[in-house]
């Protein structure tokens, strides 16, 4: 039996491939199978993508969402395609939990990442993956770091923070820095602002307090009115990653890709599961927004398109992805009924735990 596994990462337990490889541990000797890593845009996806097209590693001195100076990594491959992750500069990993403010956390970082790849003379088109953010500044620190002041009335430079601009009058573009074509691999579909916007729906993951949440919607609304941006507030993926996605389509003219076709396309997943008798994926949590665009239930339903029956392994599954049906079987870490450091420590070798559990459930296997 062929059995592909096509999973994300379990994050803050396992990276995609360490969680494939404790996957594969579960299944019997007999099996063949074909380890596939994938990620959506998020944390991983940088490296996924050099393993399917190959390039180099090229670092950079930059910054971290609150200034402080730290060294990230982006990939230029052969045919000129600057591949990065808004993570590895402005990513919540890299903020402990007790240095987190979301009103003074910026995209800065990340602008001079991109910055760096543009000034590499191989560069031809950048692509950009934008999960796992700790920021939700609208992407201004980003045009920051690419030349854009924010300005006030007396036409003074503002610091390109939510906590900084209640005065903006104006945006000056005109030092913008050229930049080759911008792609953008997005994982959710939210806009900008209101209930399903990018403060509301994971600023309270950042630790926005409700004050907080309260602060950054004003702080965004008046950024798109005085930048005349409603159209593209609106547009899906504007709320991705605290609004970067809003900051990236204003003000680098960017396109927005969903990232699991990116990567799917990359890794040619569609011939691989193909290939397989059975597929199983997941990450650490299959959720309400994993419906919403994430990597394994792209991969379930690419193979519930070709009639192959799928596993869904999560550390946590909820009710909404349970009634999706997508699944044959499933198995959660959480059903170990352990705490969740102790689930999070010891996920590798739960996960092979709950495979070898699982295959004796399913007569495929």
């Amino acid at each position: 039996m062929r059995v592909l596994i096509a999973n994300d990462k379990f994050k803050g337990s396992l990276t995609a491939t360490e969680a494939a490889e404790s996957i594969a541990a579960g299944l019997p000797d007999s099996c063949e199978t074909d380890i596939c890593p994938i990620a959506d845009g998020g944390e991983g996806f940088t490296g996924t993508m050099l393993s399917a097209l190959g390039g180099k590693w090229m670092t950079v001195d930059t910054v971290d969402a609150l200034y402080r100076p730290i060294k990230a990594r982006y990939v230029i491959t052969d045919s000129g395609l600057a591949v990065m992750e808004m993570a590895s500069a402005s990513g919540y990993e890299l903020i402990e939990d007790k240095d987190r403010n979301i009103l003074q956390s910026s995209t800065y970082g990340t602008g001079l990442m991109m910055s760096h790849a543009a000034a590499q003379s191989k560069t031809e088109r950048i692509l950009i993956g934008i999960g796992g953010s700790a920021t939700n500044d609208g992407g201004v620190g980003m045009a920051d770091a690419l030349g854009v002041l924010f300005l006030d009335s007396e036409e003074d430079s503002l610091p390109a923070l939510p906590c900084s601009l209640e005065n903006l009058d104006s945006i000056d573009c005109d030092q913008l820095a050229k930049l080759p074509p911008v792609d953008v691999a997005c994982d959710v579909l939210n806009p900008l602002l209101g209930p399903e916007g990018a403060t509301a729906v994971f600023g309270p993951q950042k630790g926005a307090t409700p004050g907080d949440q309260e602060h950054l919607e004003e702080f965004l609304t008046k950024l798109i009115k005085v930048s005349k941006t409603e159209d593209v507030a609106n547009r899906p993926g504007a709320g991705a990653a605290g609004g970067l996605g809003f900051g990236l389509m204003h003000f680098t003219k960017a396109e927005l890709h969903s990232g699991f076709d990116i990567v799917a396309q990359a890794l040619e997943l569609e011939s691989r599961i193909a290939t397989a008798d059975l597929v199983i994926t997941g990450e650490g949590s299959l959720d309400a927004q994993s419906l919403s665009g994430k990597g394994p239930i792209g991969v379930a339903k690419m193979a519930r398109d070709l009639g192959k029956p799928v596993i869904g392994l999560a550390g946590h599954i909820s009710p909404e992805v349970l009634k999706s049906n997508l699944f044959a079987q499933h198995g959660s870490l959480s059903d170990f009924d352990l705490p969740l450091e102790e689930l999070m420590s010891r996920a590798a070798e739960l996960l092979t735990a709950k495979v070898r559990e699982l295959r004796d459930l399913i007569p495929l296997i």
